[in-house]
Order: structure tokens, then C-alpha cells, then sequence
């Protein structure tokens, strides 16, 4: 069921669309300046921050007026974007393409709430399941659950790929000061034998557990190093007792117990939640290893915050508001990209992150109907961690012919861990500051010194600045939420599914085939395979150099 006439009609052929390209077309060509809309409005800055749980957001150095917001706003309300937040809150089957339901919210809902997807509470099986992960994760810790040789374990390496190792590594890194209980935690995805052969360095597969994510337990990469860490395990320890030291997170429980998972170490998930919003679920059980069991209650009560926020009305909502600058950018004004920028070493990782959860959900050119959009979708994400990337891609940002809009991630505070190293408060200060200093410099600019125009950084370029007090889990599941929620709302405005990605599905179905020729060892023909010039060159080349 698709919530109201709004999903079926073309929102580049409203009225609304087309006021804002008008306002658009005034803008740019009334040279809209930030200077002078900070000048003219000494206001500005405390009208256009924003707060949400314990997120400071800044986003008065935006290309945008009231008039601007006034008209996104009424873009979201013509394209229903309330009513599909409200369709997929409420576990309508809102993923029209698969026909599930999206219910990643349902995995940090408040305990006790219902939750009915398809007539049926799921609430009691997600309880039930954080419990089991609970369990797990204490007898692990505790050293009750033991390997096959009664040796403690003392890793834990998690194997995934996309959303089964994007988010899980991402928390785990971000959250390196809240972890205890002495158990390592490694992630592994790629199929490249070096991913594997580091994550396996050093350890005694007596004393290490392997987690094994796959929702459809089906993912090439995932099995194949799943194989490979059993044979690897099996070479010391026999194949039965090997089976000892392997769990599974998968919707597909029989499919991991035909792999050799025993059924009690097979923990579910569920097809109404996307791989990449599914750190909530099981699929975080290496997170919770790392932190504990009360850190990741912390880290779902945080996503929870924002959830809430949402709910309370999506019109009022920073996410919806975000989302829709996206949108602006996007489609009034050309930018393509957006770049993320935190000012925290530990979150390094969150932009690689985003990555999937923004361009695998709404890289899409059709439309919930079936027809083709009729404009651009999606933006391209890329960053890097500050000060870092000052000295790499900024250069680009401040003086560059292409603009491109930024967030900037900053925390009040040093995590705890490091706080008490000598100068660490200094340093710290220093990094905020280059924070500001950059946002600041994006939009203001400064001319050219003495007619040298190499001196010149044209400003006016926007940027948003989220400011939290420090990275706790609770901060890091509402920068999660924060950016989910932008996600699903520029979906809505576009009128595309969010939440499902063929798009990966065509190149691992060619894969198979090019596998079996590499494997067969021999060049191919133009007679005797399918495949296009191109690849039958590329194997021909692949099998001499191989013997070469």
C-alpha cells in the first residue's frame, strides 16, 4: 500500500517544483551571498540551528532563504513525505519492490511497544532476540562460553560484507573507548585472500570466534571467507570441533545450518530490515561483544531519539530538513556531491559508511511506479576525516570549479579515553577550531591579496557543522538516525524505493560465469562462451599472464 496519490505522481511536474526552480533561477541569478545574508540578518545563525537529542546543527551557511525553506517544505508536503515516514513507521509494506515492510526504527522501538507489520506484533521476536544476543554476549565476555579445546576466546572476527561489516565496523571504531572484556573484534569483507589472511594474523583458532553475517546467508564473498576461516580452524582443531567456533546472523536459518552452523548458534534477523539499517539488529552482535551489552542498549536509544523526533512530526523534523537542502543541491543547483568531513579520528569510518546507506538506497532512476524519474537522484558521498583531509581534498572544496556542499562532524569533548593525555584538551581545541575555521572559510571567503587572484577562495560555498558533546554510543546511534532519516526523506521527495538494490545483482550473476571460465583454466574462444568482446579479451590476457 503506498501512502496517498503522492507516490504515483511526478513530482517534477508540480507546481511546487516549479516554484522552486523559479526561486532557484532568482537566486543564482541575483548572486545570492552568504556574507550578505549573514550581514543582513544578524539572527540568522540562531534561526537556522537546529537541535535533535544531543546534535547541535548549524545550517545557516546554507545557499537558502525563508522563502527557500517555506518552498521545500511545500515540495515535501506535495510529494508525501510525511505520510510515506508514517506508512514505513507504521510496518507498511512500503519497500514496494520486494513487498516487505521497513522496520530498522522497530529494532530501537521503546520496550513494550507494539509493533505490527502484516498483522503481526514483532516486537516480542526483536526482544527476544537482544536478549539472546545478551546471553551470548556475557557468557562470552565472562568466559563461560568456551571454544572446542575449553580455551577462552579472545577474538572475535566478524565476516560480512556491506551492510553486514559497513556498520558494525564503523561502531566499532567510533566506540574503541567504551570497549572492555578483553575480546578483540576484527572485521573482515573483501575476497581478496589478504583481507582474510589480516584478520586471521597472529590468532590461534582455539581462542577465536567467527560471526558469519549474511541476511541471505547466499553472498558470494561472505561464504567463500566463511569457507575459508572453517578450513583454516578445521586445520588445527578438526572439522567437527571447528563447527564449535562459528555463529551466523542470517534470515535464512536453515541455509546457515546446511552450511554447518549449529541451529542454537544461529542468531535472526528479518527481511524487513535492509542490510545496510541493520547495526541494530544481530548483525551488531560483534559491537556488542566489544562494548557490552548496556553500551549497545545506549547506542539503540540513541537511534531511538531521533526516531522519536521524526515521528513527532517529519514537517518540523532536522533530518526532513536536511534531506530536502539534499534535494536542493541536487536538483536546483547542479552539485552533485557531498562531502563528509567528522573532526574525529574514531569516526573515519562513518563517511565510508554513509556511503552505502545514501547511494545504495537512492541511486535509482525509477520511480515507485515503474516509470523513469525525471530528474537527478542521489548524491555521490565521499570524505574523510579532519584535519587530515585539510591536507588532501579541501583544496578542492575552497577553490575547485566544482562546489560541492559539507558537513562537518565535531564533539565538544575528547573521548574520555585519551582526554588525559599530556596536551590532549590543547589538541583537541585545535581540531575544533580548524573545524569552524574551514566551515567559516567555505562561506566567506577572502579576496585577492594585491591582484593576486591564485590568493583568492571565492566563499559562498555551504556547508552544515553537527556538533555533539562527546562520542558516546548514545551520540553514535543518533548521528546514525540523523542520516537514515535524511536518507529515506530524499527518497519520498524523489518518489524512488530506498530499500531495495538490484543494481548490485547484475554484476555478481556475470561474476559466476567468469568465475567458472577462470576456474575451467583455459581461453576462451568467440565460439564457446556468452561472454562480450571485451571480457573474452580481459580472460585471455587474466590466463597468460596467470602463467606467466
Amino acid at each position: 500500500m503506498l501512502p496517498s496519490d503522492a507516490a504515483a505522481s511526478d513530482i517534477t511536474a508540480t507546481s511546487e517544483w516549479a516554484a522552486l526552480a523559479r526561486h532557484a533561477r532568482e537566486l543564482q541569478a541575483g548572486g545570492v551571498d552568504l556574507a550578505a545574508l549573514s550581514e543582513a540578518d544578524p539572527d540568522r545563525p540562531g534561526r537556522c540551528t537546529s537541535t535533535a537529542g544531543q546534535l547541535v546543527i548549524d545550517w545557516s551557511r546554507h545557499l537558502v532563504t525563508d522563502t527557500t525553506v517555506e518552498l521545500l517544505l511545500a515540495l515535501a508536503e506535495r510529494a508525501g513525505v510525511a505520510a510515506r515516514i508514517e506508512a514505513m513507521l507504521g510496518g507498511e509494506p512500503v519497500n514496494v519492490t520486494d513487498g516487505r515492510a521497513v522496520l530498522h526504527t522497530a529494532l530501537r522501538a521503546p520496550a513494550g511497544e507494539a509493533v505490527v507489520t502484516g498483522g503481526v506484533d514483532v516486537a516480542p521476536a526483536i526482544a527476544a532476540e537482544h536478549e539472546r544476543m545478551g546471553a551470548f554476549v556475557r557468557a562470552l565476555r565472562s568466559g563461560e562460553r568456551r571454544g572446542a579445546t575449553d580455551l577462552p576466546i579472545r577474538t572475535v572476527v566478524n565476516i560480512g560484507i556491506g551492510g553486514s561489516q559497513l556498520g558494525p565496523a564503523m561502531a566499532h571504531e567510533a566506540l574503541a573507548a567504551f570497549r572492555s572484556g578483553g575480546i578483540e573484534c576484527r572485521f573482515v569483507s573483501n575476497i581478496d585472500p589478504a583481507a582474510l589472511a589480516a584478520g586471521l594474523d597472529g590468532l590461534d583458532p582455539a581462542e577465536t570466534l567467527f560471526i558469519v553475517v549474511s541476511k541471505g546467508f547466499a553472498t558470494a564473498e561472505t561464504l567463500a571467507n566463511a569457507r575459508a576461516a572453517r578450513t583454516w580452524a578445521a586445520s588445527v582443531l578438526g572439522l567437527k570441533a571447528a563447527g564449535q567456533h562459528f555463529v551466523a546472523v542470517t534470515a535464512s536459518r536453515d541455509e546457515a545450518v546446511e552450511f554447518g552452523i549449529e541451529p542454537d548458534n544461529v542468531f535472526a534477523t528479518w527481511d524487513w530490515v535492509g542490510g545496510r539499517f541493520s547495526m541494530g539488529s544481530a548483525a551488531g552482535l560483534a559491537v556488542m561483544t566489544a562494548i557490552g551489552e548496556e553500551n549497545f542498549a545506549a547506542m539503540l536509544a540513541g537511534m531511538r531519539t531521533i526516531d522519536e523526533h521524526v515521528a513527532a512530526g517529519p514537517a518540523a523534523s532536522i533530518p526532513m530538513l536536511l534531506g530536502l537542502l539534499s534535494v536542493w543541491y541536487r536538483n536546483f543547483w547542479g552539485f552533485q556531491t557531498r562531502a563528509v568531513v567528522p573532526y574525529s579520528e574514531r569516526l573515519r569510518l562513518f563517511p565510508v559508511w554513509l556511503q552505502q546507506v545514501i547511494m545504495e538506497s537512492n541511486g535509482k532512476r525509477i520511480r515507485l511506479d515503474g516509470s523513469p524519474v525525471g530528474c537527478e537522484t542521489a548524491e555521490i558521498v565521499w570524505g574523510g576525516v579532519g584535519t587530515d583531509s585539510q591536507h588532501s581534498f579541501h583544496q578542492l572544496l575552497h577553490q575547485g570549479t566544482t562546489v560541492v556542499p559539507a558537513d562537518f562532524i565535531v564533539l565538544a569533548r575528547a573521548d574520555a579515553d585519551v582526554a588525559g593525555l599530556p596536551g590532549a584538551a590543547e589538541r583537541h581545541e585545535a581540531l575544533v577550531a580548524n573545524c569552524f575555521a574551514q566551515a567559516a572559510a567555505l562561506a566567506f571567503g577572502t579576496p585577492a591579496a594585491e591582484d593576486d587572484p591564485h590568493r583568492e577562495l571565492p566563499g559562498n560555498r555551504p556547508s552544515t557543522v553537527v556538533m555533539a558533546p562527546e562520542l558516546t554510543p548514545s551520540v553514535l546511534g543518533q548521528l546514525v538516525a540523523l542520516y537514515e532519516h535524511q536518507t529515506v526523506m530524499q527518497g519520498a521527495v524523489w518518489g524512488i524505493n530506498s530499500f531495495d538494490q538490484f543494481g548490485v545483482e547484475l554484476g555478481k550473476t556475470l561474476a559466476d560465469a567468469i568465475v567458472d571460465d577462470l576456474q575451467a583454466g583455459t581461453a576462451p574462444t568467440d565460439t564457446d562462451t556468452d561472454h562480450d568482446p571485451s571480457t573474452k579479451s580481459l580472460l585471455a590476457h587474466y590466463e597468460r599472464l596467470r602463467e606467466g
